[in-house]
């Protein structure tokens, strides 16, 4: 888990789901990329010692992370490829990736290069294109999510109303949270920017929706995905 007080409020993440795959071949080398979100060292070396078991026979495992809101751990590995030519590329590969245009804020991704040697030599800046271009364009088909720190507000309502609150909540474009039940009453919550304007406002939306009878309650913040615009 992330710290709440980070410099960065939001930032671009690989979407939830298995790892991403995509391969690539250049003069007879193969170059198969895996990426994985990952939100600790621990994740992102579990992908590397994984494809290590998996790909045995390959003679290079080269790797890549940045991790953090602010992307404050990065670190790379050559793998026995020239120093400088494999790991380092990845990683400019990640940290320079525009996710919209003119914003570079991918984070929270591990990735690995798995390289098959295909017989012909390609030379110190052959390698760093090679790795450089497997990641891009693996990040290039790779879904993505925006990930944001927000306020979390909750409400409890009526368990048979609960489900048209819900379904009415996302339709006006609010961010659902995580919703819980008790033996009286379902807990709604509502991922919203933490500014008062905001909160104000969805407070107002979900009196309007229960004729009043429903209170939103700020809570402290949480890490949420959100889907692009």
């Amino acid at each position: 888990m992330h710290e709440q007080d980070s410099r960065t409020t939001t930032y671009t993440t690989l979407a939830s789901g298995p790892d991403f795959r995509h391969e690539i071949e250049i003069k007879r080398s193969r170059f198969i990329t895996v990426l994985r979100r990952a939100d600790s060292e621990e994740a992102a070396r579990d992908l590397v010692a994984g494809l290590r078991r998996e790909f045995h026979d390959a003679r290079h495992h080269c790797s890549a992370f940045l991790l953090g809101p602010d992307r404050d751990i990065q670190r790379s590995s050559d793998d026995g490829e020239p120093s400088g030519t494999a790991g380092i590329p990845m990683l400019e590969a990640l940290a320079k990736r525009e996710t919209t245009p003119g914003m570079a804020d991918l984070s929270d991704v591990s990735a690995v290069v798995v390289r098959y040697f295909g017989g012909i030599l390609l030379g110190a800046g052959g390698l760093v294109r090679a790795y450089s271009e497997s990641v891009s364009s693996a990040l290039s088909l790779a879904p993505m999510v925006c990930r944001s720190r927000l306020r979390i507000c909750s409400a409890e309502v009526p368990h048979a109303a609960a489900g048209r609150l819900e379904n009415d909540l996302r339709a006006a474009g609010f961010v659902m949270a995580e919703t819980s039940y008790g033996a009286q009453h379902t807990v709604l919550r509502l991922a919203l920017p933490d500014a008062a304007g905001e909160i104000s406002a969805a407070a107002e939306r979900l009196q309007s929706l229960t004729a009043g009878s429903a209170v939103l309650q700020p809570e402290g913040t949480e890490w949420v995905d959100v889907p692009f615009p």
